[in-house]
């Protein structure tokens, strides 16, 4: 199973990530906690509630290119540490994958990971401090990065996972992304069995989202959902367009250049309308199967990705 690894890592972030599953932190309904001051070193939001580029649209105008991680856990993706450095790598490499467009770099964090132990609510998932966030937020806006807040939900409900991040989400620079793989039922342990979702529930997320933006007169809302194979997500086409939500479907393959591409042509056709394709790479899977992809071999992909993230 992809990243096995991580959901063992994930047992030995706990006190070192800043995770938590108190009782204090861990309810399963959707009640937000009560809103933490935001440092004053905090750089300001982009003017005038726009993108950290400019405008308020982000296709077709941008082309989104992230590292994906956790503090601490090199195996979940390269944003474990030395985030100015990382931020100045990946400001290169969105430029080469710009194709015409404006390069628009995307720090995705992992805040509720899952977890291969049940905790104390028994929902198999720790969740990032507030003050873990703040640190990349912090970085994002110091580089004019969108910041996209990554939810393996375990046993828990994913709705009520992306409504505890809703003093976040409510940033004009904030977006979501949904890992479905972890999201597994009562009696699953993640890192056992493949999760999954469903194109209702997806939908479910993508309506809350465009209710955040109109109440909060945000700019568009990037809502990745990533997807390793067709049978994680059942009935795709439920999945409507909202107002002011842009919503991308990351196809997850691991593997040799071939393999990767057999996994984008299953999948892409399954997108319902409105959704947006994008395109993962793995440092370390994929390179045990061949060099890893270049720009160039990305962006030759029909339909285009306008999101490629790497792991």
């Amino acid at each position: 199973m992809r990243r096995t690894a991580g959901v063992v890592a994930s047992l030995l972030l706990v006190a070192a990530a800043g995770c938590s599953d108190s009782k204090g932190d861990a309810g399963a309904g959707p009640v937000l906690k009560p809103v933490p001051k935001v440092s004053s070193s905090m750089p300001a939001p982009p003017a005038d509630g726009e993108l950290p580029r400019g405008g308020r649209v982000i296709f077709p105008k941008y082309q989104l290119v992230g590292y994906v991680g956790l503090p601490g856990s090199p195996a979940l993706g390269p944003l474990d540490k030395d985030l100015d450095a990382k931020a100045d790598k990946l400001e290169k490499l969105a430029k080469s994958y710009a194709v015409g467009r404006t390069p628009l770099p995307v720090l995705e964090l992992i805040v509720v990971v899952a977890s291969g132990g049940p905790g104390k609510d028994r929902k198999y998932r720790n969740r990032l401090a507030d003050e873990k966030i703040e640190r990349y937020l912090k970085v994002a806006r110091e580089h004019k990065m969108l910041l996209l807040l990554d939810i393996q939900p375990g046993r828990a409900k994913i709705l009520d996972e992306v409504k505890r991040q809703e003093r976040w989400l409510k940033e004009p620079d904030v977006g979501l992304a949904f890992d479905p793989e972890w999201a597994v039922g009562p009696g699953q342990v993640p890192g056992r069995v493949f999760g999954h979702t469903s194109g209702a529930e997806l939908d479910g997320i993508a309506k809350y989202l465009s209710g955040l933006v109109a109440q909060n007169d945000l700019p568009e809302k990037v809502f990745v959902f990533h997807q390793l194979s067709a049978r994680i997500v059942s009935n795709e086409k439920a999945l409507k367009q909202h107002p002011g939500v842009v919503t991308i479907k990351s196809v997850d393959g691991i593997g040799s250049r071939s393999a990767k591409e057999s996994t984008w042509h299953k999948l892409t056709p399954r997108m319902a309308a409105g959704v947006h394709a994008g395109f993962k790479l793995f440092y370390q899977e994929d390179t045990r199967h061949g060099p890893l992809m270049t720009p160039a071999q990305v962006m030759a992909l029909k339909p285009r990705p306008e999101f490629v993230v790497y792991e």
